[in-house]
């Protein structure tokens, strides 16, 4: 006879769990006195919601499912955070928790919260286990779910008492219920779908200015192929969502790099140019529409996203298909033509060249300094360097915007970044589960200095298992993106935003027996680039003091359209061109 927590972890190995990310406690313990005897590698982290973070960026990284597991009550709230990044973000992990024993639910027992009611919002799914002979069926369910269709966090309660007690018998004694049921087929198109598809290739043959758009969606499904085949026949040029980055190469002469309000001035023009705009697994979130009624304003809006709820839920929609992205477009280029597009490309490639992507050197920055190192030099440096198929993780703010616009990614499932919920303190621990999940790749994590220190604990972690992930610490002693928007748009009344007192961060890194780097000025960078590049002996840092005022440009300030798009400095704004109707 075999306990509960026995036959979790049986499971779990059954599925081809190979690590869980966790930290333990009292009503988890009987889970981890299981895993002990297991195959299963478990990462002990330095809190919670780094657990979370790895297993999302293990998740991202792999395609796999992350799996997270923590004790009761403030063990399992601080998983809230990561869970609503995954969530967010449709990231397959899986937490499960230990619980007080069942007897005591309700009666406010030690580290007792109501795990189910609290993440209830944040997940695809959750459930409290109540019968032991429950454990088997929902843990198979629940990764299952996880995966399948829009992919997303589902969490497991499990009491202590449930986990310890035997089964009565031969394992599982109850029937897996049918995911199908609730998921969207993804092993081929119905009747249904395929017509949608071919409803979408007919409005494409009508466009002489179209524009794919490849967001999270096309990653997410492996479309890659599919969609870079897809834009070649059309001639399409391409953009992506931050989320979208490798879904299409952005190396690629198409490819026109990022959208929305720190995207690039050519992508951001082309969609108040475009005729037609397909959307491939974009959910036109607001960081690229912020103002719905001006988006794409003369284009026909075509989508397809798995989830039904997606559509017309942002922007009118006047086609679309609720498919895998991958099996989408497979079909529209059984009937796609190709587009006579040479006039439009002409006239994007002349906007790239007059508005290209610029490194700020202070000119109308306040406080500018032209001769201190500007963050742009350091992640352009790294790009120039690394391999084309280096995974990158990042934190959120103006870094990220920076890494999204100068570091370009041609490879699936090679950047992982905080979308939706815009998580700071992701990068790090995102990297280390990544580095995990493909140990032979090479893993950067661009961070920023306030990000860093919320999760910073974890340099732990990736010192114990001499994990050669890079961390690039970009220190401007401030939290820059709210700088930013501050100087813009209140009036330079800077409130809150100094980190002046940031640690010695070679020293933080030296205290965990961490090999660390320090450049302020272009004369080394190069050099430490390359020599943390090649550090294969454990982690390594880069502690980067760049420019405490520089800005992200181009910008579209939150609830504008991309008409009023800022590309360099206010004072220097130059009008977005007409172009040719």
């Amino acid at each position: 006879m075999l306990s509960g927590a026995q036959i979790l972890v049986r499971e779990l190995e059954q599925l081809g769990v190979t690590h869980i990310f966790g930290y333990p406690g009292g009503a988890a313990i009987n889970i981890f006195d299981a895993l002990y005897d297991s195959s299963i590698e478990v990462v002990l982290v330095r809190h919670e919601q780094g657990a979370t973070h790895m297993a999302d960026g293990y998740a991202r990284a792999t395609g796999k499912v992350g799996v997270v597991l923590v004790t009761s009550g403030p063990g399992a709230l601080n998983t809230v955070t990561g869970l609503l990044t995954a969530k967010m973000d449709s990231v397959p992990i899986l937490v499960i928790s230990g619980q007080t024993n069942s007897t005591n639910l309700g009666k406010d027992a030690f580290q007792e919260a109501d795990v189910f009611g609290a993440t209830l919002p944040l997940v695809k799914h959750n459930y409290l286990v109540l019968d032991v002979d429950d454990i088997a069926p929902t843990v198979r369910f629940a990764y299952e779910l996880a995966s399948k269709g829009r992919p997303g966090p589902v969490l497991i309660d499990i009491p202590k008492d449930i986990s310890g007690k035997k089964t009565r018998g031969d394992y599982p004694a109850k029937l897996v219920p049918k995911v199908d049921a609730e998921e969207p087929k993804s092993g081929k198109l119905t009747v249904e779908q395929a017509r949608d598809c071919k409803n979408l290739a007919d409005l494409i043959k009508q466009s002489k200015r179209p524009l794919l758009l490849v967001g999270n969606g096309a990653v997410i499904a492996g479309a890659q192929k599919e969609v870079l085949e897809l834009a070649e026949k059309l001639r399409s040029p391409v953009t992506n969502t931050l989320l979208g980055k490798g879904g299409f190469p952005e190396s690629h002469p198409l490819a026109l790099g990022m959208l929305g309000m720190h995207g690039t001035a050519y992508a951001n023009y082309a969609t108040t140019r475009c005729d037609l705009i397909l959307s491939i697994g974009s959910r036109f979130d607001d960081r690229i529409n912020g103002c719905p009624a001006e988006f794409c304003p003369n284009a026909k809006i075509l989508h397809i996203d798995i989830d039904p709820t997606e559509i017309g839920r942002s922007v009118r929609t006047d086609a679309s298909v609720v498919a895998d992205a991958r099996l989408a477009v497979l079909e529209i280029l059984r009937h796609a033509d190709h587009l006579d597009t040479d006039e439009w490309l002409r006239e994007l490639k002349s906007y790239r060249n007059q508005n290209p992507l610029i490194i700020d050197h202070g000119e109308g920055v306040v406080g500018g300094d032209s001769h201190l190192l500007r963050a742009a030099q350091v992640l352009t440096s790294i790009y120039n360097s690394a391999p084309r198929n280096a995974v990158v993780t990042t934190d959120v703010g103006q870094h990220q915007m920076w890494a999204a616009q100068f570091m370009l990614t041609d490879g699936a499932r090679n950047w992982l970044s905080s979308g939706g919920a815009g998580t700071m303190g992701f990068g790090l621990p995102a990297a280390i589960g990544a580095q995990f999940g493909r140990p032979d790749a090479t893993v950067i994590a661009i961070v920023g200095d306030g990000g860093f220190q919320m999760v910073q604990a974890e340099l732990a972690t990736a010192a114990i298992h001499k994990l050669p992930i890079k961390i690039v610490i970009i220190d401007n002693q401030c939290l820059g993106m709210v700088r930013q928007w501050q100087e813009l748009f209140y009036q330079n009344r800077l409130s809150s935003v100094s980190l002046h007192g940031n640690p010695d961060f070679v020293k933080l890194a030296a205290a965990y027996d961490i090999k660390a780097f320090y450049v302020d000025s272009t004369s080394n960078l190069e050099e430490v680039v390359n020599e943390a590049l090649s550090y294969q002996d454990g982690p390594c840092l880069i502690h980067a003091q760049v420019q405490n005022e520089d800005n992200v440009w181009p910008m579209i300030p939150a609830g504008k359209s991309a008409n009023e798009m800022v590309l360099a400095h206010p004072k220097s704004q130059l009008p977005m061109p007409t172009g040719s109707t």
